[in-house]
């Protein structure tokens, strides 16, 4: 099953799936209306004044104008995507290539024109002149509608122009990978809630001991994986597992995917079972994989703080987003993701995804670069402590605090001048205050 989901995903976002269906759609509709005007005749374009008889010349010369003007500008718009393309990823980062190649906006305007032409081409060949021996078919109907295509293409044309334009907005890249980040958390926080309603998770007493590691037979990144699959076996054979590679995680063969209790209860097929609810790939994506979409943020702002960009506002944009994923966490008490079968009984033990988690990917992977930069640096401690008045307990808030501590010494052993390191010291002791125990804030606010 993980394999077909992995298979579904590539289709579906392959740049080439789209405009293949619309085409072969095209194809089918022009067969269909071809019969249509073949049964309904041409009588009827008399009652309609605005469609009007047209010979079988006429015809052809539309249809061939309407193909050809269709693969000139579908080949104009592959190229300018091409040229988005090649300049996002030298500039933001290879792997939102991912991100354009999914966007269903130049998935269509492709597959219309390509769709218009097809259509064109498969008509053309129905019109005929009266001959003497055949009688002249001009499907009206049909035409009306490689008109109505036309018209159709010249709109998605605009609207191409104007989606490509909007696309490279350094701005509205980051801001759909946070949202892409947000409906992930979306889906997490769904599957925390579900597991929730079981209470704590316990793993069998001595587990390490016993349990069987499953490994891997072969390399790549984790790209799918079925834990529906997975809790149904261990249902099925009354075992225990415990995962030990997640989605997004890399793997080589004869690493261990997951660890099964008891081990006696798995022999060779159920092993291999157990290995195919694991699809690989040669790079990550965004599916089931909540790290590669923070590390796709992580990657634009440290490009951005560059020597070669030199762009701290765009870097700044993206920690906005990424505090603001933070502050979602901080505000909702997100339990593990664990697994049970229709009885309750632990089946699936998940590695937690948290609030720590996050933090120490966006900060400690950032604070290298937004070290360097002084708005950035002030920035980043900004949002620290801002990030502190959603948190209840104190092992977040220390956290925190370890986090702001480190980026004053590293921001500190970069400044260039006095008052940088003023504003910088200053920065940090606000960060601090505002992560404060909340009794010791409130003794500071009588003091």
């Amino acid at each position: 099953m993980a394999r077909l989901i992995q298979i579904w995903n590539r289709l579906r976002g392959s740049y080439w799936f789209l405009p293949t269906v619309m085409s072969l759609a095209a194809a089918v509709c022009s067969f269909v209306l071809v019969a249509v005007d073949g049964a309904i005749g041409s009588a009827w374009v008399d009652a309609v004044p605005w469609v009007y008889r047209i010979q079988a010349d006429g015809a052809r010369g539309v249809l061939s104008t309407v193909a050809g003007s269709m693969i000139g500008v579908a080949g104009v718009t592959f190229s300018i995507t091409i040229a988005a393309l090649s300049y996002t990823t030298s500039t933001l980062g290879p792997r939102l290539l991912t991100n354009f190649m999914n966007d269903r906006g130049n998935q269509i305007t492709l597959g219309t024109f390509v769709a218009t032409f097809v259509y064109c081409l498969l008509l053309l060949r129905t019109v005929q002149a009266d001959s003497g021996a055949d009688a002249a078919f001009i499907p009206h109907l049909s035409l009306v509608f490689a008109l109505g295509l036309t018209v159709a293409s010249l709109a998605v044309l605009i609207y191409f122009i104007h989606h490509i334009t909007e696309s490279l907005h350094v701005s509205n890249v980051v801001g759909n990978v946070a949202r892409d980040l947000d409906a992930a958390l979306d889906d997490y926080t769904a599957e925390a809630e579900t597991a929730a309603e079981h209470g704590p998770a316990r793993l069998p007493a001595g587990f390490d001991d016993v349990a069987l590691a499953v490994t891997a037979d072969d390399h790549g990144y984790i790209q799918n994986l079925g834990f529906t699959s997975l809790v149904r076996a261990a249902a099925r054979h009354d075992l225990v597992l415990r995962l030990e590679r997640a989605p997004g995680d890399f793997v080589a063969d004869g690493q261990t995917l997951l660890r099964a209790w008891p081990a006696a209860r798995v022999d060779a097929d159920l092993a291999a079972a157990l290995r195919n609810s694991y699809a690989l790939g040669r790079q990550r994506t965004q599916t089931q994989d909540i790290g590669f979409l923070v590390n796709e943020l992580v990657e634009i702002a440290a490009r951005a703080l560059s020597p070669g960009i030199n762009d701290p506002y765009t870097a700044m944009g993206c920690l906005d987003w990424l505090a603001a994923a933070l502050i979602r966490l901080a505000r909702q008490d997100i339990a593990p993701r664990h697994r049970f079968d229709a009885d309750g009984r632990l089946r699936l033990w998940v590695p937690p995804f948290d609030f720590h988690t996050l933090a120490d990917a966006v900060f400690d992977q950032l604070r290298p670069y937004f070290a360097g930069d002084r708005n950035a640096a002030l920035h980043m401690l900004e949002h620290i402590g801002a990030i502190g008045a959603f948190l209840d307990d104190d092992s977040p808030r220390r956290r925190l605090r370890e986090q702001a501590d480190a980026l004053r010494e590293a921001a500190v052993a970069a400044a260039t001048s006095r008052r940088d390191t003023a504003a910088l010291e200053q920065a940090h002791r606000r960060a601090r205050r505002r992560l404060a125990p909340p009794r010791a804030n409130a003794a500071t606010d009588g003091a």
